[in-house]
C-alpha cells in the first residue's frame, strides 16, 4: 500500500473543468498546487496565531510543528483524508487553568502530551473495535456539554486578564471581527479571526502614535504606563533561526485539568472525517481510528518538543469547498511553507507582540463560539434538554466547570473546573442511565445518530394530536 505521496495530473492541470473536481490522488500543476497550499496556510493562520500566544508557547514553534503533523497526517491516512492539523483551541482553557495553578509552559506541554497520548490509543481503540466505543461512552449529550464547558470556562480569562488592558479597543476589535463573520463571503470570512487581529494590530498602532501610552493592567497586573503595541522584540529577533524548545514535565494535577479535552478532539476529528468523506465522495468511516490516532500521535511529538497540540483545521474544508480541489498535494505544500515559516524568528516576534486587549476583543467572540459548539453538537444529535436523563448531568457539569467549583480531595489534591465538570457529566450520565426508567431510556447514545426512537415517539405524537385537532 502507497503513502499516498503519488498524483497524477487532472486535466491540463489548470483549472478543474465545470462540475469536476480534483480528488485527493490528483494535482493541479505545481506552481498551482504551491499557490493552494499558500492559501491553506492562510486559512489556518488566524487560530494557528492565536493559539499558542494564549497558551503561552512559542508561535514558531507551533507554526513549525503544525507542518510536522500535517505529514504525518496525510502518510498516516495514505493521502485519504486532505486535511491540515493546526495548534488546538481547545487547549487554551487548561492551558490558562494550569498556569493559574502555578504551572509553566513545561507543565502545560507536560499534561497536553499525556493527552495527545490518550487520543493516540483512543485512536488505536477505534481502529480495533470500531467506532460505536467512541458513541457509546460519549453520546452527544456528554460530548456537547464537555466542549461547552471547556469553552465557557474561559470567560475569566478575557474578563481579567484581555479586556482590562485598553476596554476600548477591545470593542472595537469585537465588533469588527463580529461584521467580518457575519458580512464577509467565500474565503474572507473564513479568515475572519485572521482579520480582526490584524485591524487590532493597526489600531493599537494608530492610537500609540496619536493618544501616546495607556494607563491600565498589563495582562492580570497593577495598571502601569505601557505601549499597546509593543515591537521592541521583533527589532530584536533574528531572520533565520530554530524555534525555543523545552521539555515537558508531569503533574497529575494539570493532567487532571488537560485530560477532558480527548472528549472534544475526538469529536473535532469525527466531524472532519465524515465532512471530508462526503465532500470527496469516498466514505472514510474505515479511516476515523487512524486519523485520530495520527492527530494523537502529531500532537505527541509538538508537545515533547514544547509546542502547543494540534487538531484537524475546519478552515480548511472551506477552502477545498470553495475551490473544489481536495489534492492532498496542496496539504504538503502547505505543510512546507509552514516549516519555513517557523524558521523565522521575526516572524514570531511579531505573533507575540499581539496586544493583549487585541486579544480580549477577539476572545470574547472565539470563547463564546467554541462553547456554542457544544450546543451545536445537541442540536445535530437531536439531543432532548426536555429528559432529565440528559439535563440533570449536563447542567450540573456546565456548571461546575463554568463556575470553578472545586472537590478537596486531600490537602494536596483536589479537582475543579474542567477537570471536575466533566467527571460529573460523564459519569453522572452513565450512572442516572443504570438507575432511570425506561422510558427515559428511549434515545439511543450514539454520536451520529438521526432521529431516535425517543425523538420518532415525540414526533408521532405530536403529529397525532394536529390530526386530531378542529
Amino acid at each position: 500500500m502507497g503513502l499516498g505521496v503519488r498524483w497524477t495530473l487532472h486535466g491540463d492541470g489548470r483549472t478543474p473543468a465545470p462540475g469536476a473536481v480534483v480528488r485527493p490522488d490528483e494535482r493541479l500543476s505545481w506552481p498551482r498546487t504551491a499557490g493552494l497550499g499558500a492559501q491553506h496556510v492562510v486559512a489556518m493562520f488566524g487560530a494557528s496565531f492565536v493559539a499558542p500566544v494564549l497558551m503561552g508557547l512559542d508561535p514558531n514553534l507551533a507554526i513549525m510543528m503544525s507542518g510536522f503533523a500535517t505529514m504525518i497526517f496525510l502518510l498516516a491516512t495514505r493521502g485519504r483524508i486532505p486535511s491540515y492539523l493546526g495548534c488546538s483551541l481547545s487547549f487554551v482553557g487548561v492551558a490558562a487553568a494550569i498556569r493559574a495553578s502555578g504551572g509553566d509552559s513545561a507543565t502545560v506541554t507536560g499534561a497536553v502530551f499525556v493527552v495527545g497520548a490518550a487520543l493516540f490509543l483512543a485512536g488505536l481503540a477505534v481502529q480495533r473495535f470500531g467506532a460505536r466505543i467512541i458513541h457509546a461512552a460519549m453520546p452527544p449529550v456528554v460530548t456537547g456539554a464537555v466542549v461547552m464547558l471547556i469553552g465557557f470556562n474561559l470567560a475569566p480569562v478575557t474578563a481579567a486578564t484581555y479586556w482590562p488592558q485598553d476596554q476600548w479597543t477591545a470593542l472595537l476589535v469585537m465588533l469588527f471581527t463580529g461584521l467580518a463573520v457575519v458580512c464577509l463571503r467565500g474565503f474572507w470570512s473564513r479568515i475572519a479571526i485572521f482579520l480582526g487581529l490584524l485591524f487590532g494590530y493597526g489600531l493599537s498602532w494608530v492610537l500609540d502614535r496619536v493618544l501616546g501610552k495607556i494607563h491600565s493592567p498589563l495582562g492580570g497586573t497593577e495598571a502601569v504606563d505601557h505601549w499597546r503595541l509593543d515591537l521592541s522584540g521583533v527589532a530584536e529577533a533574528d531572520w533565520i533561526g530554530l524555534p525555543s524548545f523545552h521539555a515537558p514535565s508531569f503533574e497529575w494535577s494539570a493532567i487532571l485539568v488537560a485530560l477532558p479535552v480527548v472528549i472534544a478532539l475526538i469529536a473535532e476529528n469525527a466531524g472532519h472525517v465524515k465532512a471530508v468523506g462526503e465532500m470527496t465522495g469516498d466514505p472514510l468511516d474505515d479511516k476515523l481510528g487512524t486519523a485520530v490516532a495520527a492527530d494523537g500521535a502529531a500532537s505527541m511529538l509538538s508537545t515533547a518538543l514544547g509546542g502547543p497540540p494540534n487538531t484537524t483545521y475546519s478552515e480548511n474544508i472551506g477552502v477545498m469547498a470553495a475551490t473544489r480541489v481536495y489534492s492532498t498535494a496542496a496539504y504538503w505544500a502547505a505543510a512546507c511553507f509552514a516549516l519555513l515559516f517557523g524558521l523565522c524568528p521575526k516572524f514570531g516576534a511579531v505573533v507575540a507582540a499581539v496586544p493583549g486587549a487585541v486579544l480580549g476583543g477577539i476572545t470574547v467572540i472565539l470563547y463564546g463560539m467554541i462553547g456554542l459548539l457544544g450546543a451545536q453538537i445537541w442540536l445535530n444529535a437531536r439531543v432532548d434538554l426536555r429528559n432529565p436523563l440528559n439535563l440533570v448531568p449536563a447542567a450540573a457539569g456546565i456548571i461546575i466547570g463554568v463556575g470553578g467549583v472545586s472537590l478537596k480531595i486531600t490537602d494536596n489534591f483536589q479537582l475543579g473546573g474542567i477537570a471536575l465538570g466533566t467527571l460529573v457529566v460523564i459519569t453522572g450520565y452513565h450512572a442516572l442511565r443504570f438507575f432511570a426508567p425506561a422510558h427515559l431510556k428511549g434515545q439511543e447514545p450514539l454520536l451520529d445518530s438521526g432521529t431516535s426512537a425517543y425523538d420518532d415517539g415525540a414526533e408521532v405524537a405530536a403529529e397525532a394530536e394536529r390530526d386530531t385537532r378542529p
